[in-house]
């Protein structure tokens, strides 16, 4: 269980974040026309998992951003944002922001995702969402960079997660 913060306030994850070198867990989440998704949908491309609480929230927001300007350039990987947001929010976020490089997914059917890469949030009144992480894999899907960002209310290390994924 990790321990992390909401503005100097403590609370609990479900774990810890997948071991750097270990084989990353599969998931099932839900995209923005509503159809699962899994790893094998990346299969072959690096991929930054960019894991936030809500798109609705400036820091997500903002994080989100970051990455779909460094995914413009690099067409080798795929940054999927993963948050609790139903995916028509999800899809309307990233429309008006036109952020078109990045792809947004849902935990909408299934919290097993936080569950097993260890963000869903145990306490607090976040409670049942994710914490804010990253999470770099290779294209091969094994981890190769993770961060549990320590205070949720910040913005997770764009450089050294741009710079595990290779750019």
């Amino acid at each position: 269980m990790a321990k992390i913060t909401l503005r100097g306030n403590p609370v609990h994850t479900s774990g810890e974040l997948p071991k750097t070198g270990s084989k990353a867990p599969d998931f099932k989440l839900t995209a923005k026309d509503l159809k699962d998704v899994s790893l094998s949908d990346y299969k072959g491309k690096k991929k930054l998992l960019n894991i936030v609480p809500s798109l609705d929230t400036p820091v997500c927001a903002i994080s989100t951003k970051k990455f779909n300007e460094h995914a413009k350039a690099h067409a080798d990987s795929v940054i999927l944002i993963i948050s609790a947001d139903l995916p028509f929010a999800m899809g309307r976020f990233c429309g008006v922001e036109h952020l078109e490089n990045v792809v947004p997914l849902s935990l909408m059917r299934d919290k097993k995702f936080a569950q097993d890469y260890g963000v869903l949030i145990q306490d607090g009144p976040m409670a049942g969402i994710t914490a804010r992480a990253v999470v770099v894999l290779d294209a091969n899907d094994r981890v190769i960079y993770t961060q549990m960002v320590p205070e949720i209310a910040n913005e997770p290390d764009y450089q050294a997660a741009l710079q595990a994924l290779g750019g």
